[in-house]
């Protein structure tokens, strides 16, 4: 059997585990909180048993896949494994720190992802002593549904790990697309201006969070607007990747929203707090808009 370890038990973690471990890897899911590893356990359960009772699952594969997942605290449960996906903070320094420790303890041929999406794959195998084996496996959330899987390449990525994480990719069901290591690749290159643009709006009194999304779901065919979208990615993430382009390209377009500051100044983040564009109901559905 294939051993992963996944570093980071949140939102992208737990379904990266979910997904590793659906497809017959044994799986190390690593947190330093414990909370969160009980939280990422109840996650991944509901969400397999979701997919049961839509029936892309059979009854009895749940406790299989739970199985093959064993979550814990220490960073030494990646010394058996051939791939480790980090989904840790979107955080330079968390990141650089964390690639430290796990280039010294994960065997010497194993390959270290980072499910990051926006930080330099360069940078990160930079501080490393295997930098042709980093590389970035950029999932979409949530990740048990969404097909795509951004393989960004460093610049000393070598052929054969962009090659096994494609492969590893396709195996999981995902679609994988090779990009190069510029901000923001290309997934949030393109995603976050418009997010950005949509809360101009808003500050601005263009319109309501309501009106600008239905006008770019009903006009544009987009399956949610950009605010509800910033919503569900959370708007310190939507900053933090706004800030990676704008430094590391330099040009004005990529500069944050004043209202996006603010917003996660105030501790309003989105979907995680409850402070968001949109009101939702129950089971996270909704679109009464909140602010205008």
């Amino acid at each position: 059997m294939s051993r992963a370890a996944v570093i980071g038990a949140g939102t992208m973690g737990n379904g990266i585990a979910h997904v590793l471990a659906q497809h017959e890897w044994d799986v190390a899911l690593v947190d330093s909180a414990p909370p969160a590893l009980e939280q990422a356990t109840a996650t991944i359960r509901t969400n397999l048993d979701r997919q049961v009772k839509k029936g892309t699952l059979p009854a009895e594969a749940p406790a299989g896949i739970l199985g093959r997942i064993h979550p814990g605290t220490d960073l030494e449960a990646v010394r058996d494994a051939s791939l480790v996906v980090e989904a840790a903070s979107e955080n330079p320094a968390v990141k650089f720190a964390l690639f430290e420790q796990l280039d010294r303890l994960a065997p010497p041929d194993a390959i270290l992802a980072s499910n990051t999406s926006s930080i330099s794959i360069t940078e990160i195998g930079s501080r490393t002593r295997r930098p042709g084996q980093v590389i970035g496996m950029h999932f979409m959330n949530p990740v048990p549904v969404m097909q795509l899987v951004e393989v960004i390449r460093g610049h000393a990525t070598s052929d054969a790990t962009t090659a096994a994480v494609m492969k590893t990719a396709r195996s999981l069901g995902k679609t994988p697309v090779e990009v190069s290591d510029y901000p923001g690749f290309v997934s949030n290159r393109v995603l976050l201006p418009m997010i950005n643009e949509a809360i101009f709006c808003v500050m601005e009194g263009v319109a309501t969070p309501d009106a600008i999304d239905t006008v770019m779901k009903l006009g544009m065919a987009h399956p949610m607007g950009p605010l509800a979208l910033a919503d569900l990615i959370g708007l310190d993430v939507c900053l933090a990747i706004l800030e990676v382009l704008h430094r590391g390209l330099g040009d004005d377009k990529y500069r944050p929203a004043p209202l996006l500051r603010r917003m996660v100044a105030a501790g309003d983040l989105g979907r995680q707090t409850g402070k968001d564009f949109h009101e939702y109901g129950a089971k996270g559905e909704g679109g009464k808009a909140k602010r205008a």
